[in-house]
């Protein structure tokens, strides 16, 4: 099912300790980590303790989502995939703040709706997506999404835990000090590079065909897919002058 929203309670598996182990396994994958690991890391532990197999985390951009850190390629390449198309599970979250559980992605009700996403997550063995909100519905600033290569849901302990991890993961981005911000951490610096890259490849396709924004990043992204680039690669071919849109 698409587009479900969590249950109003934490759900089974409190009153044995488990959400408490989970809080210590959270824990326990942080300790030590600068700023610049923390998403990794966070990742790596969803993963550990939810029946997922991959995790990404994606921050919101002005035109497009910009993946930070994924548990393995699988995840890197969806989570890039997303942001290539312009649709998805993440797209939705960061349109509504809302999580989406698709539990199937050979449902018609996921074929339908993101058909090329779907198609390729099912290429890459991944059966199930579970998109969760960096935040609230008032400021979503990013998406933690969960792959799995098995269909199913998530038990109501289980969205819990992944939720919780959401919410470490979003303290974690959103509360990061000022002097850390400026250290050359590398990893807002580097996605702040990018990012200035696809929009600066935007204004030159604009500027080639006298198009608008919204349709100059379209090209770019419908190049991007029929190329098997990601958004920043293809922005990086028009930059350096390797693909112009004005020629044949």
């Amino acid at each position: 099912m698409v587009g479900v929203r969590p249950g109003d309670g934490p759900g089974d598996g409190q009153g044995d300790g488990a959400y408490e182990r989970a809080v210590g396994a959270v824990a326990a994958g942080l300790r030590g980590a600068g700023p610049a690991e923390a998403p990794g890391r966070l990742c790596g532990v969803a993963v550990d303790l939810l029946p997922v197999d991959g995790a990404s985390v994606s921050l919101r951009g002005d035109s497009m989502p910009l993946r930070l850190a994924a548990s393995g390629d699988v995840a890197a390449r969806l989570a890039e995939l997303q942001a290539t198309l312009g649709d998805g599970p993440c797209h939705h979250v960061l349109r509504t703040g809302a999580p989406v559980l698709a539990r199937d992605l050979t449902d018609a009700a996921c074929a339908e709706r993101w058909p090329v996403f779907a198609q390729q997550a099912l290429g890459s063995g991944v059966r199930a997506v579970y998109a969760l909100p960096l935040g609230s519905t008032a400021v979503c600033v990013g998406t933690l999404d969960l792959y799995s290569a098995s269909p199913g849901g998530l038990t109501a302990h289980e969205l819990h835990v992944a939720l919780l991890v959401a919410g470490v993961m979003t303290v974690a981005l959103t509360d990061l000090p000022n002097d850390a911000r400026d250290a050359g951490e590398g990893w807002l610096s580097g996605l702040a590079a990018g990012h200035d890259r696809v929009h600066q490849a935007v204004g030159m396709i604009m500027a080639q065909l006298g198009v608008g924004a919204g349709e100059a990043l379209a090209r770019l992204r419908g190049d991007a897919f029929a190329h098997d680039l990601t958004v920043l690669e293809a922005a990086l071919d028009v930059v350096d002058r390797r693909r112009r849109f004005d020629t044949p």
